[in-house]
């Protein structure tokens, strides 16, 4: 298929990939190309929603995703890497397929898609502690997200000694070629005369394509990133001798103070070269931060070009066509505090930008954190062994309500009560005798649930008088509960995330899709908690208690002192035994031996 890469979006084309809001789009002729190949009709019907979701994660995987930057293939497997800090994330795959995506692009073992067991949010966790500090020094340009979502305040603290780093202007170049050629000049020039080099880079393929220019001009360096992690601190120990080279991404030794021998000392002190301006200017400050530490000398200095991801999504059409009216020499590098301040507004766009998300989603997961607590107060008071008896048969009686309100109106006659829809809600989870006109006692429609919540609790308490121990029953609602509530928190966190998906729709017809957000979630999550009820009480009113007359066995006195008047005692099993071909008591509907019994003797 055509691509079209940019941020306009031009119908021509398959699909139209935009760069600055990370998303792939199909066109009309895309769209005509896709029901062709997959013979449907309409890509939009809801049937053929997930060819839709893989047609497009697939798109995203090839044309937004890119190798040795947003993730490195190892020991055939796909590792993300952290952008901020260049380091591997290991254990952590992106979701809703898109990691699966990407394997089938590198060609690796497609792993099954990850199930999301819990989830917060950075924001909501950290505000869970009742005191927040923490120290950094980049921390100012920030100052505004720490105080409205965390509520802290950012204190500037002086250093310890002057700052007697040289922090240059910004040197600008038109294309990229010309900038890789002046950063490899400028490495010669630094190495020619002893001073140490850090080169900063924002991804491992750029890491890579630099180390391959200096080594084809005879510098001897080494190569810091993520493929490379191991050797982290030998690099970084190495990297303030007189003479060293190090080129990094981002994970540059961050918060390590890079020592300096006598001889880079006198040589200027270690040189800082960022290839790129990153989106974040902390990361930028971080990396300068490498240098000048405690009173040591030094010099920072970034190359950029007009061809470089920053300027080319954010950067001013102004800036581009003033460099494009110059007519300036190949090589020409320039030096102006009006593409330093050109810059650093189009870095505080991304920022602003990241910082509105990282807010609308603090929003948007606070009718999640609200769920969360209700949930897991409920699997704490379980796991806590306290007694769900009273939970229980509140649970019975309320979905014998529930199962009357619907079947029969208030208003309703007798002779026109619907007695079969009220078997059909009622049987299948509280298996009474079937309810007809006959057996109920009196034609009213509260005494018929009188009368409904009495047989039920009677029922349940001929389930209870089965098992040998009181505290065993106890046991066996905890575990039902516990396994019935994590089964159905798992499908709700999904069931919310695609409506989070699809809910911005809702701005088409002049609604806030944060309002529509928070209505349906509500009504979601009082469906899921209505589900819970009904299946433990369901699984609960169905299990059986299987037990075998065993021969009782006489404790046998072995050893040397044995003592004939010692009391034989009999053996007791402590639980009910559960037989293999039995139903699992956690409710699966397979087999013990098939499930929880699997290994067991």
């Amino acid at each position: 298929m055509d691509a079209i890469m940019g941020v306009e979006r031009e119908e021509t084309g398959d699909f139209i990939v935009n760069e600055k809001d990370k998303v792939v789009n199909l066109t009309a002729q895309g769209v005509d190309k896709v029901e062709k190949f997959f013979q449907i009709e309409n890509l939009a019907d809801p049937e053929n929603i997930e060819i839709q979701h893989n047609m497009l994660l697939a798109l995203r995987a090839n044309n937004l995703m890119f190798r040795d930057q947003d993730y490195v293939v190892k020991d055939d497997q796909v590792l993300i890497v952290d952008e901020f800090t260049g380091r591997i994330m290991p254990g952590r795959r992106y979701s809703d397929g898109l990691h699966q995506a990407i394997e089938a692009k590198e060609h690796v073992k497609v792993k099954r898609e990850s199930k999301t067991l819990a989830t917060i949010t950075f924001q909501n966790f950290f505000n869970k502690f009742d005191k927040k500090a923490g120290m950094t020094g980049t921390a100012l340009t920030e100052e505004r997200e720490f105080r409205d979502i965390y509520g802290m305040d950012v204190i500037e603290i002086p250093t310890n000694k002057p700052v007697a780093r040289k922090d240059l202007q910004d040197a600008v170049y038109k294309t990229r070629k010309e900038k890789l050629h002046a950063i490899v000049e400028a490495v010669k020039e630094s190495h020619a005369k002893g001073q140490p080099v850090l080169v900063g880079t924002i991804t491992i393929e750029a890491s890579e394509e630099l180390s391959k220019l200096l080594t084809k001009q005879g510098i001897q360096h080494k190569v810091l990133n993520a493929k490379f992690h191991e050797l982290e601190a030998e690099i970084v120990a190495d990297a303030g001798i007189h003479g060293a080279v190090t080129i990094a991404t981002n994970m540059a030794g961050r918060g390590t103070d890079i020592k300096l021998d006598d001889d880079a000392k006198a040589a200027g002190g270690l040189k800082i070269i960022g290839t790129e301006r990153h989106e974040s200017r902390r990361i930028d400050n971080q990396l300068r931060g490498r240098s000048g530490r405690q009173g040591d000398p030094g010099e920072s200095k970034f190359y950029i070009s007009l061809e470089d991801d920053l300027m080319r999504l954010f950067g001013s059409e102004r800036l581009i066509n003033m460099f494009n009216a110059l007519g300036i020499p190949e090589n020409q590098e320039i030096e102006h505090k009006m593409l330093s301040n050109a810059i650093e507004s189009a870095q505080k766009k991304i920022e602003n930008n990241n910082f509105g998300i990282r807010k609308n989603l603090l929003e948007y997961d606070q009718v999640m954190n609200e769920q969360r607590e209700i949930i897991y107060e409920e699997r704490r008071r379980v796991l806590n062994g306290e007694s769900m008896r009273d939970a229980i048969y509140k649970m019975i009686t309320d979905i014998t309500e529930n199962a009357v309100d619907i079947a029969i109106g208030d208003d309703t006659d007798f002779d026109e009560w619907n007695v079969d829809e009220l078997n059909t809600l009622l049987l299948p989870t509280i298996p009474l005798k079937p309810i007809n006109r006959g057996r109920i006692n009196t034609p009213k429609k509260n005494a018929l649930k009188q009368q409904l919540k009495e047989e039920a609790v009677k029922f349940y308490e001929a389930k209870e008088a089965e098992f040998p121990e009181p505290e065993a029953i106890r046991e066996l609602e905890r575990v039902i509960l516990l396994k019935v509530i994590d089964r159905k928190w798992m499908d709700h966190i999904d069931d919310m995330d695609q409506l989070r998906q699809g809910v911005g729709l809702q701005a088409y017809g002049q609604r806030d899709p944060l309002v529509e957000y928070k209505l349906s979630g509500y009504e979601m999550f009082d469906e899921m908690t209505q589900n819970i009820c009904e299946e433990t009480v369901r699984l609960l009113f169905h299990v059986r208690v299987e037990q075998k007359v065993e021969r009782e066995q006489v404790a046998k006195v072995t050893g040397t002192n044995k003592d004939d008047s010692a009391a034989k005692v009999p053996v007791k099993r402590a639980s009910v035994k559960i037989y293999p071909n039995a139903p699992c008591p956690c409710g699966s509907g397979k087999k013990y031996k098939q499930c929880c019994g699997k290994g067991a003797k």
